[in-house]
Order: structure tokens, then sequence, then C-alpha cells
């Protein structure tokens, strides 16, 4: 399939889940784009699992404890929500798998310049996470405390939080002196 087509696929697919309101239906959704998937589908599935899992389990945390104080926690909404932000973020992991970005946005400048401002971001910020992981277990002469990774985790954010603010104003900058915030 031409990437371009690719992504009306994925646009035109991608907003379904939220029309569904039944979790079997969610599910069976799930099963089918696994299938789709080939060979990568348990890969892309961890991914998945992994990007949504803090949020996941804030917004089902809330959900939880209102439901306590209320004195009724709405199960099926819990797992209607979960199976929807599942499969939403298993689809756009399979299409970013599958799809060159770069390739299906060719002919629109103004997305192809957002999409390649992104991916650099991401690959420097992998790069980074890359090397705090090889920095620390080359450190790290016995496995680990949890404290110690504690620490290590909250280090990384750091210098991930501080290299995200120093980009992203780098990136203003030079979008600004190239006339792209010009009304």
């Amino acid at each position: 399939m031409h990437h371009r087509h690719a992504l009306y696929l994925y646009l035109a697919v991608l907003p379904a889940p939220t029309f569904v309101h039944d979790p079997a239906l969610l599910a069976l959704g799930l099963l089918i784009a696994l299938a789709l998937a080939g060979t990568g589908r348990w890969r892309i599935l961890r991914r998945s699992l992994l990007a949504i899992l803090a949020f996941n389990l804030s917004v089902s945390l809330g959900v939880v404890l209102v439901g306590l104080w209320q004195g009724r926690i709405d199960t099926g909404w819990l797992l209607l929500a979960n199976l929807r932000v599942l499969l939403m973020a298993y689809l756009g992991f399979w299409f970013v798998a599958r799809v060159n970005l770069l390739a299906a946005l060719h002919g629109w400048p103004t997305a192809t310049l957002v999409a390649t401002l992104a991916l650099g971001q991401a690959r420097a910020f992998e790069r980074l996470i890359r090397d705090f992981r090889h920095a620390f277990a080359s450190r790290s002469i016995i496995k680990p405390r949890l404290l110690d990774r504690r620490r290590h985790a909250g280090a990384q954010a750091i210098a991930l939080l501080d290299k995200a603010q120093a980009q992203s104003t780098e990136v203003a900058l030079a979008m600004r002196s190239r006339g792209s915030f010009d009304a």
C-alpha cells in the first residue's frame, strides 16, 4: 500500500473506537488489528501497553477512588476506556511501524516540517535515554538497589526535561527567524 493511502486509511480508522461503546467490539477490533499486524504484533502490543501504562493507571485509579467514595465502581467504563485507549495506541504504533511518515506527508511542506522536527526530537531523546542506560549499567558492578534505580530515573527525567526545554527554545527561535510565525 502506498504511504499516502496508508495515512488516509489510518486517519479514517483511528476515530472509529471512539464511536464504539461495547467492550466486546473493542476487544474484537484489537484482536483483528493483532491478526493483521503480522510478525511484529507482540512487539507493537508491548510498546502500546508501555506507552499507555502511566496514563491509564492514573485515570483508572482516579475512577476507582471516586467510585469508592460514591459507593459504586463503574467497572464497565473502566474496561471500555482502557480497551479504547489500548486499541487506539496499538493502531498508532502499528501505523508508525509500517509506514514511512515523511513519505506519507510528502507534498505537504508544513506537515513534513513538523514531522521532521518531531522525529528529530524523538531520536535525540532515544539517544539520551540509551546513553543514560549504558552509563548506569557501566557504573553498576552488582544489581542496583531500588533506591539507586529511583535516583537514576529522577536524574534522567530532569535531564530529559532540560533537553526538551532547550531544544524547544532553539527550534522556536530557528522557526521564528525563518518567518514561520509571521501572520
